[in-house]
């Protein structure tokens, strides 16, 4: 009994023993935590292997004492420093300084002392997503099926991975502005070798905030930026006076180490003279440095440094480069640009259909050191000040119609949700996902310089398909900042679109449990659809659906029996093919309602569904469908079949963790599982599942009512199993995080009904 009470592990084998002598009743839950199991094993492997996307700088000058420093706070072999702590390293400096390009040398120079670096690219939480996205698939933890590539399943897995594994590891964090975000994305503690995390930020908060220390770096001396213009025109053999005329440049622009980069690439690709260089930049500064405002020389000095460059450009490459100062600069699918471009009315942007042309407009931007471009990926890279410098150069006409053009170029991405009810569209994701970065960047421009499109409704368009996707992929946050600018976008407040968006605001708060909050966007944008389409189009069943949602949520259950009851007759006198839809909605209701039976009756009548084999769930590849199954594992275990229940849920648990990564629907199914489990007297692999729950929802922030309602559930057990201290402290997050969400609840007694109200009751 003592060995029971202390040791988790021989308590979760003797479940699995238990489960395992009636192996065909329990297949579904022991291949789940095979599977769970074999992911932690996995972990302590020892690899190699970087993401590092920059080859290494062979031009790279000074900064000794910067990489000192680094290397003293980062070093393993520094014994002072617990290895279960990771050591970190903030770069903090205004932009253009060379935090990067410092941060790529030492990467570099510590190739064996790491045996895995990590380069995340760190601008807001979707830059994150996607580089965490890329790594958990160098590092084999993600599966082959690109559905599976979810950038907060890739988030929670790498961050999972890190704990555990034996490799020495170095995370960058570049471009780490945003500190929310980045605590989202910040490794915990470390089981094996070591990690260390070096960021770089022009954010003073975000170096002092998370980093243990911070380096402030400052433009070079004029003599090492001399050192630096000299090795970029690969100045080996300079004269004398070669030295002298680059100490001067350096002088001129302040030791800044991106405008001597690039004064170093226009001197070889014009094959000038380092004598000619100040009196040519001269003829373009004399305006600008006129104006110049305290504090902000390198801005404009930077500006017409690039107005040299630019100045050369011919025509087609000249409206490339405007377009692509409107694109996030990390990653650039050419695709985008390819295909994206099809219809563009204006005959300037012609080029981009004709991969030729096209190429040729990349090719010239290369040469002035403009642009970069990956070959594998077939995507470009622009630095952020180059993009800023050549936006400065546009009227506010050329904005608004490079703005437009973008806008087009990124609609290509997204399926269009406001004129055909059409439901998910997870063929498309995979596109979606290119665009994704470019329209959050495009969006943060518009608020950030205040920039307008010239056709407001198709900017709100492409912000609110935006936002469908993101809806899709449960990063509800983010969904709802693109909905709310969108909505904000729109002149015409009585169009589809418009009604499109207040659903998605509303089906973002439904699945948050705001369900009251939900009903009144709901109820206009019935409104909408019924003054453009008429009492009787399947659009209305619809929005009928969304109504009745809201009230069975909300415990209106007749209101929401005859909203339902409407939308059905609708889509039947429609011969709509989303009456399957309607049926499984009432289903959930008449489950709700106490008639279980009924409620089967209900979910049987779904043309998808028919027979309810396994195979016709899953085989639709539909998100939708997997609700369907976690519907039918309630009907199952509210008429009393533990066992069929238990395998249903584990079965579209295990649906929903391939297809939807380690999201809120994944965490809602899980809950479900460990449920049942308990019940059937597995309580030990109830609470491995429940601690699963609650590290999954740590990683994103609509996690925290499934987080409170795991660590209730987490609470109760331990108390049963004697653990004490364990118990009181699961009892004082949650109490603590359904205060946070629900301040109405906070003297609520500690019970699972009371968490359950964090969580929607159905999440479809």
């Amino acid at each position: 009994m003592r060995i029971k009470r202390l040791s988790s592990t021989v308590e979760s084998e003797a479940d699995i023993a238990r489960m395992q002598k009636d192996e065909g009743r329990y297949k579904e839950v022991l291949e789940l935590l095979s599977s769970m199991q074999m992911a932690k094993t996995d972990s302590d492997t020892r690899i190699r292997y970087n993401n590092i996307p920059f080859p290494a700088n062979t031009r790279f000058s000074g900064r000794e004492d910067v990489l000192d420093a680094v290397h003293k706070a980062l070093s393993l072999r520094d014994t002072a420093t617990s290895t279960q702590s990771p050591r970190s390293m903030a770069l903090f400096g205004m932009g253009g300084v060379g935090k990067t390009q410092i941060a790529l040398q030492y990467a570099y120079q510590n190739l064996e002392e790491f045996q895995v670096i990590l380069w995340v690219a760190a601008d807001n939480a979707i830059a994150i997503g996607q580089s965490f996205r890329a790594i958990a698939e160098g590092l084999g933890l993600l599966g082959t099926e690109d559905y599976t590539k979810d950038a907060a399943a890739a988030l929670w897995k790498v961050k999972n991975w890190l704990t555990k594994t034996k490799t020495s590891c170095l995370i960058v964090f570049d471009n780490a502005d945003d500190l929310v975000a980045l605590k989202a994305a910040w490794p915990g503690a470390m089981g094996g070798s070591g990690l260390s995390v070096l960021l770089t930020t022009r954010n003073f908060t975000v170096a002092t905030t998370i980093a243990a220390g911070y380096v402030q770096v400052n433009a070079l001396a004029d003599e090492d930026g001399g050192r630096m213009l000299l090795k970029v025109i690969d100045g080996g053999h300079a004269t004398p006076a070669d030295s002298q005329h680059a100490l001067a440049i350096s002088r001129r622009f302040g030791g800044l180490p991106l405008a001597l980069a690039q004064i170093g690439g226009f001197v070889t690709q014009r094959k000038l003279s380092l004598q000619e260089v100040l009196p040519l930049y001269e003829r373009y500064s004399t305006k600008i440095d006129a104006r110049k405002a305290p504090g902000s020389d390198y801005e404009h000095t930077l500006s017409s440094v690039w107005n040299v460059s630019f100045e050369k450009l011919t025509e087609t490459p000249t409206h490339l480069l405007y377009l692509l100062s409107f694109f996030d600069p990390d990653g650039i699918s050419e695709t985008i640009l390819l295909q994206g471009s099809q219809r563009l009315e204006d005959t300037k942007f012609s080029f981009l259909c004709d991969e030729l042309d096209f190429g040729d407009a990349v090719e010239e931007l290369i040469r002035g050191a403009l642009v970069n471009r990956a070959g594998e990926s077939a995507t470009l890279t622009i630095h952020r000040l180059v993009q800023s410098a050549a936006r400065n150069r546009l009227n506010e006409a050329d904005i608004v119609n490079y703005f437009d053009a973008v806008v087009h170029v990124l609609c290509w991405g997204f399926p269009d949700h406001s004129s055909v009810d059409i439901g998910h569209q997870i063929s498309a994701w995979e596109r979606c996902e290119k665009c994704l970065p470019h329209v959050s960047h495009l969006a943060a421009l518009a608020v950030r310089h205040q920039y307008g499109a010239g056709n407001r409704q198709k900017y709100a368009d492409l912000l609110l398909r935006c936002g469908w996707y993101l809806y899709e992929r449960e990063m509800y946050f983010i969904a709802r900042q693109m909905v709310e600018q969108a909505t904000s976008s729109f002149d015409d407040t009585t169009t589809l679109a418009y009604a499109s968006a207040l659903d998605l605001g509303g089906l973002i708060d439904l699945d948050l449990a705001r369900a009251a909050h939900a009903l009144e966007p709901f109820k206009r944008a019935l409104d909408i659809r019924k003054a453009r389409l008429g009492p009787e189009d399947p659009f209305i069943a619809y929005s009928l659906n969304n109504i009745a949602l809201v009230y069975t949520e909300m415990g209106e259950l007749d209101l929401a029996y005859a909203a339902h009851q409407e939308a059905i007759r609708i889509r039947l006198q429609a011969n709509s093919d989303r009456i399957g839809n309607s049926y499984s909605n009432m289903a959930s209701l008449l489950l709700r309602m106490g008639s279980p039976d009924e409620a089967e009756e209900m979910l049987a009548k779904c043309p998808s569904l028919k027979d309810f084999t396994d195979e016709t769930f899953l085989n639709t590849g539909n998100p939708r469908f997997s609700g369907d199954m976690v519907l039918l594992s309630r009907i199952r275990l509210a008429q009393g079949r533990l066992a069929e229940a238990l395998r249903l849920a584990s079965k579209a648990l295990a649906f929903r963790r391939k297809l939807l990564g380690n999201r809120l629907k994944t965490c809602d199914s899980q809950y479900d599982v460990a449920s049942m489990l308990h019940k059937d007297g597995h309580t030990s692999s109830a609470i491995q599942l429940l601690e699963e729950i609650i590290s999954i929802a740590e990683t994103f922030a609509e996690g925290e009512g499934q987080q409170a309602r795991a660590l209730y559930k987490l609470s109760e057990l331990q108390a049963k199993r004697g653990m004490q201290t364990e118990s009181m402290a699961c009892k004082d997050r949650a109490l603590k995080l359904r205060a946070k969400l629900k301040p109405e609840l906070a003297d609520a007694p500690f019970q699972e009904a009371e968490f359950s109200k964090l969580c929607l009751w159905m999440l479809w």
